[in-house]
């Protein structure tokens, strides 16, 4: 091997040396490893690989669970690298797994930031002429290097696979001829129906965001976390200035908000909430286009919608949110997804299948 492992443990330097990264991700910051530990249990590592010349070239932040004598181990966003296509790219994943080896892990997942390809894929139901289909080399080699070497493409994909990219280096005028015209015309409808929008500045503001957002969540029928995550989430990474959240309100009555994570040169669209009232005001079109501002008047180079259907077909629960970003503009961005190392396969299928399907069975007993 011709890099060194070396832990870190200094927030400062860790966040500093990544956020430099080409593949830099909010889900491998400092701040994101603290927050799943007193949240949900996991406990962060992070690891710098360092070339001959002791040079960091690339980078991990690993969350690890224990059960019994065995662990699992997640690289959310992970592992990073200092050059997209970097040539150590393989001999840092190799790495990982002998360490997943080393500790008798049931499994080690890894999602790193690496394209598989951009556009609408050829043989999906919905095309795009104007979004062809454009294979990722690197990408697809290192998918055939996981194939071929004792990795599994994971059933269970922690992160949105693919989403859509904005390049906010270009000048607002231009963003906004790269929006279709309906979303233009609803961007102007919302600033005549008197929608403002204003940077959240309390406790009381994010409580009444969550309250919105367990509304949509109903609305749209998907599943959301208790109150106390999203509070703790939402706050500490404001404190830290990794994260901004706006708020709309029509007539001083909040109707919807965004909440905005940034790290390195990219800014991340995490969550959107709205309130059935108000809805003809546009006010998510307005909420979008000031957060599109505020990240390019702030230095950032890249608008992450964070989010795309897995599959282009109406049938795709994500086709609705889809739509809605389609209007922006952007590009269409689709990763290789997660990967999960297995070095010892009948652990992997008792915990992946024999035990969830006993507790499903316990639970309808009881």
């Amino acid at each position: 091997m011709t890099l060194t492992r070396h832990p870190v443990n200094d927030k400062a330097v860790w966040n500093d040396l990544i956020k430099s990264f080409a593949t830099a991700h909010i889900l491998q910051s400092w701040e994101w490893g603290a927050f799943k530990q007193r949240t949900t249990g996991w406990t962060p590592e992070r690891w710098i690989y360092r070339d001959e010349n002791d040079v960091a070239v690339a980078a991990v932040s690993l969350l690890t669970r224990t059960a019994g004598p065995f662990s699992v181990i997640y690289a959310p966003k992970g592992p990073l690298f200092a050059e997209y296509g970097s040539p150590h790219t393989i001999e840092v994943i190799a790495d990982l797994a002998k360490l997943a080896r080393q500790r008798r892990a049931i499994w080690l997942k890894i999602d790193p930031d690496i394209i598989a390809g951009r556009g609408i894929p050829k043989d999906a139901p919905h095309t795009d002429a104007d979004r062809p289909d454009r294979p990722d080399n690197f990408g697809h080699k290192l998918i055939n290097y996981l194939k071929n070497n004792d990795w599994r493409f994971s059933d269970d994909q922690p992160q949105f696979r693919n989403t859509f990219y904005l390049d906010l280096t270009a000048s607002e005028d231009d963003i906004l001829t790269g929006m279709n015209q309906s979303t233009r015309r609803k961007i102007r409808q919302a600033e005549n129906k008197g929608v403002t929008v204003r940077p959240a500045q309390n406790e009381t503001d994010l409580k009444k965001l969550y309250d919105i957002y367990d509304l949509t969540s109903e609305r749209q029928d998907f599943i959301i976390r208790p109150e106390d995550y999203y509070l703790d989430l939402w706050s500490s990474f404001q404190k830290a200035e990794l994260a901004h959240i706006l708020i709309a309100e029509v007539e001083g009555q909040i109707v919807g908000g965004v909440v905005l994570f940034h790290f390195g040169e990219r800014v991340w669209y995490f969550y959107g909430m709205s309130t059935n009232q108000y809805r003809d005001h546009n006010p998510n079109h307005a909420l979008q286009w000031e957060a599109i501002r505020r990240a390019k008047a702030q230095g950032y180079k890249l608008y992450d919608w964070w989010g795309a259907p897995d599959e282009f077909h109406e049938g795709d629960p994500m086709w609705g949110v889809y739509r809605f970003k389609d209007g922006f503009g952007g590009e269409v961005i689709r990763h290789i997804g997660a990967w999960d190392y297995v070095p010892f396969s009948p652990l992997y299928f008792a915990y992946t299948q024999i035990i969830p399907r006993i507790i499903s069975f316990m639970k309808r007993r009881n």
